[in-house]
């Protein structure tokens, strides 16, 4: 990871001390409700990985708004009413879905108002992924409206109300036509996807182009070592099989008869063909670009962490 020296790595039990004394109030029948299919969370996680953090990302917000008023101070004009964006990113089946909720939940304290938005309903459409050839890369950064994404969040932190996001189903493994998530300017907004941090590639003509890492103030990546990844990938399969896939409408329909073996194969060439070349090449290089690393161990829970100075 690049500007190693510009990072503060802590284990699980210095990382805990950092509550300060603070608690998640949640009890284990919230925490399960709001764990990810196959997602091993339990209370003492929350406790000692999820606390630290939300605490970390409340303290950053208000230094920022503390910051903005300054700013306005001296400018002598009022204060602009921005929501805090945090970005969550890592691989497929690490869990981003399940640290995004709990840090929607965590960060809900006290009445702020919390969004929660999975990139997922910035991919293009199926049929427009077919016509363009990228089935097979679904996920990868083509994959998506860009230009859809860059617009939602610029207005979403302009403080616009009534901002639209698409809605994606993952039983219908596609964008739902006509579904929308409204984000009325929020206090927090929790934008979660695999490839958020891409840093910016030049234009033709030599400007800088915008990403969405510009309309983040911080940002968390949940790391696990590909074999894990690969492990709870298979995993996370078999026990859709068993449910999702076996739902009216379901893209999935027919791998709901598969034997244990072939579910197995079957999604293991699902990794290799797609998402074990898409972490490599396009989601593990924005690692060394988060604010906080979540590193995890083979029974998907936090080991380490990584802190970015600034």
């Amino acid at each position: 990871m690049p500007h190693a020296h510009h990072y503060v790595d802590l284990d699980r039990a210095a990382w805990a001390a950092l509550r300060d004394g603070q608690s998640a109030g949640l009890d284990a029948s919230r925490v399960q409700a709001l764990a990810g299919l196959g997602d091993v969370v339990d209370p003492r996680e929350v406790e000692e990985v999820y606390a630290p953090l939300a605490r970390l990302l409340l303290l950053q917000d208000a230094a920022r708004s503390h910051a903005r008023e300054a700013t306005a101070a001296f400018l002598g004009a009022p204060a602009r009413r921005s929501p805090f964006v945090v970005a969550v990113a890592g691989s497929v089946a690490v869990g981003k879905s399940t640290t995004a909720r709990l840090l929607r939940e965590l960060l809900s304290a006290g009445g702020r108002r919390v969004d929660l938005v999975p990139t997922d309903g910035f991919l293009h459409p199926n049929a427009e992924l077919e016509r363009r050839g990228l089935m097979a890369r679904k996920g990868w950064p083509e994959s998506y409206d860009t230009r859809a994404l860059l617009d939602f969040l610029a207005a979403v932190r302009a403080g616009e109300p009534h901002v639209q996001a698409p809605v994606y189903s993952h039983v219908a493994y596609d964008v739902l036509p006509g579904e929308r998530q409204v984000v009325d300017r929020p206090d927090v907004l929790v934008v979660e996807g695999l490839t958020l941090l891409q840093p910016a590639s030049p234009a033709r003509d030599g400007r800088p182009r915008v990403v969405a890492s510009d309309y983040f103030d911080t940002s968390v990546y949940v790391d696990a070592a590909e074999e894990h990844l690969l492990a709870w990938y298979v995993a996370r399969f078999l026990a859709l099989r068993d449910t999702a896939f076996r739902r009216p409408g379901s893209y999935f329909t027919r791998y709901a008869a598969l034997s244990d073996e072939e579910a197995r194969e079957t999604a293991s060439a699902i990794w290799h063909r797609t998402n074990g070349p898409n972490l490599r090449r396009n989601v593990l290089p924005t690692r060394g670009r988060a604010a906080v690393v979540l590193e995890k161990d083979a029974g998907h829970r936090t080991r380490r962490v990584r802190l970015r100075l600034p």
